[in-house]
């Protein structure tokens, strides 16, 4: 079954089930609700749509308005997507992992406020700083939080810590040695720089790219 079919399917009974057990509250609560799902949907299937574009092409059809695309071009675009996402179906694992990753950092790279430092590392400032910046073998003083793509904590500090730059990940070492002491940053960092193709036990996969919100609090020799 064609996954748009699937989808349709789950969203209709979605609807229809909603609609019994909420009849008495209120619609725009239902209407999220449905968003919502949808949402959730997509993003795991399609998580490089342009929102707008979704919005408009949803509206138009759900209005009856004229759609700015004609059903030819509608069903030749969906064919192709189809066909795209088989051959993905089809790679190696190790692939498909590349191919999230390509896309996970895409969409990183296209929020607002984030600049690309070198080896592909994606940062955020959250709080500036103005202090000493570390040397390559310095030791620092931070504190962090390290997320999988999805999310997912897989690791943050309790209290402050003190690492060796020559320990941590290159990720870490190539970044914080442009970080001044008080900053704060959010880090993407592609899995080139953090555990590649061996990934680090069962906590991370291969090749993922790794997220971390950290604060630089202390330089020292």
């Amino acid at each position: 079954m064609s996954r748009y079919l699937f989808l349709v399917f789950c969203l209709s009974f979605s609807v229809a089930s909603a609609s019994e057990k909420t009849a008495s509250k209120d619609n725009h609560d239902l209407a999220y609700s449905v968003g919502a799902s949808l949402g959730e949907r997509l993003r795991q299937e399609v998580p490089d749509l342009q929102i707008q574009a979704l919005v408009d092409g949803l509206k138009q059809a759900y209005q009856g308005e004229p759609l700015a695309l004609d059903d030819a071009r509608i069903k030749q675009i969906l064919a192709q997507h189809e066909a795209q996402a088989a051959i993905a179906d089809q790679l190696p694992q190790s692939e498909k992992a590349l191919l999230a990753e390509q896309q996970f950092l895409s969409t990183e790279k296209a929020r607002s406020g984030v600049r690309e430092l070198a080896d592909g590392i994606l940062l955020t400032e959250q709080v500036p700083g103005n202090g000493k910046k570390p040397a390559a073998n310095d030791r620092v003083q931070v504190t962090y939080v390290g997320r999988l793509p999805d999310g997912a904590i897989f690791d943050q500090s309790k209290q402050p810590q003190w690492f060796r730059l020559g320990s941590v990940i290159s990720g870490w070492r190539s970044a914080l040695q442009q970080m001044p002491v008080g900053a704060k940053w959010r880090l993407v960092i592609p899995s080139a720089q953090a555990y590649g193709a061996d990934g680090a036990g069962e906590l991370i996969p291969p090749y993922t790219p790794l997220v971390f919100e950290i604060e630089l609090l202390g330089v020292s020799r």
